[in-house]
């Protein structure tokens, strides 16, 4: 589409389409198929659903105005927030950004102000779901599809209608429903392209307090880096050093970013350094890293080692509040539970 430009095809056969599901075969069909049934019987089941049902095709919102025409500052803002360089959308003969659909049809803080938000039946569904104790929403995904550039100077129109409500799901999150509307988006009276967005209402699941005992995050290992584990479950805090220009290194890398060798040995650090920085946690509540296993507040520092590399570590022996920069500190092992030992730092007598 970067290169239609403004004077390119119209509508017509429809365009690319983003984040569509590709087919099923195989076991993955059969699998979908008994998915469908459970959810076929689960649904039989539910009466609220079946009051969710009754939405679905009818108009979210009928006769919508974009407030702007799409112009050119929104386009350049919205590539530079995102990174997008490329000259299409730039110069005499700029197109906005295909993904820049929905933009043209959102209402801003102040929502719509001309009478063109949702419809009373939108309204009407989602407060049958409030009712329900479905009170929290969160969305999953969205789907586009394009059929010809926007260009400054269009005048953006669309409707929007419920396509359709899933039967009730549980997720992680909680158990709730699935909701998917079709926006349809016209520039100058011309279709333009077509915007699905999907959200979860769902009813939170019941939370516990993490237990005292709960254990620290794994860390990550793998072929790069299972030297420098292997090392401290020996109580050895090795660092990576190139063969070719003995630049140290930390953590540890598959290759030497001075110099771009790929050899290396290792160096074991003398256990001083102080620290570089720090930030204190506070939230959220994790027992598992503080020292006294409350979920208080724990102290995380970036120590730069004598060495001259600097590591990511837990302060302990000091109230959080005490870290500074510049305190010295020296390397302990920390066994926090059955299964896992790190390498902390201690704060110095007198720091």
């Amino acid at each position: 589409m970067s290169g239609a430009g403004c004077e390119g095809p119209r509508a017509g056969a429809a365009g690319p389409r983003v984040g569509a599901a590709g087919p099923r075969s195989g076991a993955e069909g059969t699998r979908a198929g008994a998915d469908a049934s459970r959810s076929a019987e689960t649904a039989e089941r539910d009466e609220l659903f079946a009051q969710l049902r009754a939405y679905e095709g009818r108009a979210a919102a009928t006769a919508g105005r974009g407030k702007d025409p799409v112009n050119e500052p929104m386009i350049r803002h919205w590539c530079e927030a995102v990174g997008d360089a490329s000259p299409a959308y730039r110069g005499p003969d700029a197109v906005a950004p295909p993904t820049m659909l929905q933009a043209w049809t959102m209402g801003g803080l102040s929502g719509h102000t001309d009478g063109t938000g949702h419809s009373a039946a939108y309204d009407e569904m989602f407060a049958l779901l409030d009712g329900a104790g479905y009170t929290s929403v969160v969305a999953t995904d969205c789907e586009q599809e394009y059929l010809r550039p926007l260009c400054p100077g269009d005048r953006i129109t669309f409707d929007t209608v419920i396509e359709s409500v899933s039967p009730r799901k549980t997720t992680k999150l909680g158990t709730g429903y699935f909701v998917t509307t079709r926006t349809d988006v016209r520039a100058d009276g011309e279709p333009a392209g077509a915007h699905r967005f999907r959200i979860l209402k769902y009813r939170p699941a019941q939370r516990t307090e993490a237990p005292e005992s709960a254990r620290r995050p794994r860390p990550v290992i793998n072929r790069d880096n299972s030297g420098f584990w292997a090392g401290v479950a020996e109580h050895r805090l090795l660092i990576q050093r190139c063969t070719d220009c003995a630049t140290l290194r930390l953590p540890w890398l598959p290759g030497c970013n001075a110099c771009g060798g790929a050899e290396w040995d290792t160096v074991e650090a003398g256990g001083a350094g102080t620290v570089f920085s720090h930030v204190v946690m506070h939230h959220p509540s994790f027992p598992a890293f503080a020292p006294d296993g409350d979920g208080g507040p724990y102290a995380v520092a970036l120590v730069e080692l004598a060495e001259g590399v600097r590591i990511v570590s837990n302060v302990i022996g000091v109230p959080y509040d005490k870290v500074r920069v510049g305190m010295p500190v020296h390397l302990e092992f920390l066994r926090t539970d059955p299964d896992l030992e790190l390498p902390v730092f201690r704060a110095s007598e007198g720091g």
